[in-house]
């Protein structure tokens, strides 16, 4: 890295590469779970959320999760709840504390968008790269995202609390 505050060329053509990709997928998805599942891309993430954190944890801990500010999951699962989807309800260990679990409507629901959203994912995030680039563009991802958590605002999620990843993509 040199002590200049612009991207070199490389750089930039990664960056860029990076949001239009990011743009675009977030586009493409949302498109599909509202098609498919009636449901916007920010559900899904707080059905998938709960869901691997199994089931029930207070807002403060899904929003360290998710990498949200705890008022946007808060009034993100009000709505939700409005829906059947979620509930909120103060701790039973400490009633100063607001959890949020996932319905079991909002378990069906998630089981039901989450073929759709693996095949979209297969279809176009996957569907050109070659099977022998997947470990190193997973290391790749994983080394950016250590260093977000790293130097980031944001305390990082605790480890060890997700389910298995075929919970939420098949196996």
């Amino acid at each position: 890295m040199t002590d200049s505050p612009w991207l070199d060329a490389g750089q930039r053509r990664v960056w860029l590469a990076w949001m239009r990709l990011q743009l675009r997928m977030t586009y493409e998805i949302n498109r599909q779970l509202q098609a498919d599942s009636a449901l916007s891309m920010a559900d899904y993430d707080v059905l998938t959320g709960l869901n691997e954190l199994g089931g029930r944890l207070p807002v403060s801990a899904l929003a360290n999760h998710l990498g949200w500010e705890r008022s946007r999951v808060s009034h993100h699962v009000k709505r939700m709840a409005t829906r059947g989807l979620t509930v909120m309800s103060p701790a039973a260990t400490d009633r100063r504390v607001t959890e949020v679990a996932l319905t079991d409507h909002g378990r069906t629901v998630l089981a039901d968008a989450a073929p759709g959203h693996a095949t979209l994912v297969k279809q176009l995030f996957f569907g050109d790269l070659p099977g022998g680039d997947l470990p190193a563009l997973a290391e790749s991802l994983e080394r950016i995202y250590a260093n977000v958590l790293e130097n980031g605002t944001l305390p990082p999620p605790p480890t060890g609390t997700l389910r298995s990843e075929t919970d939420l993509m098949g196996s």
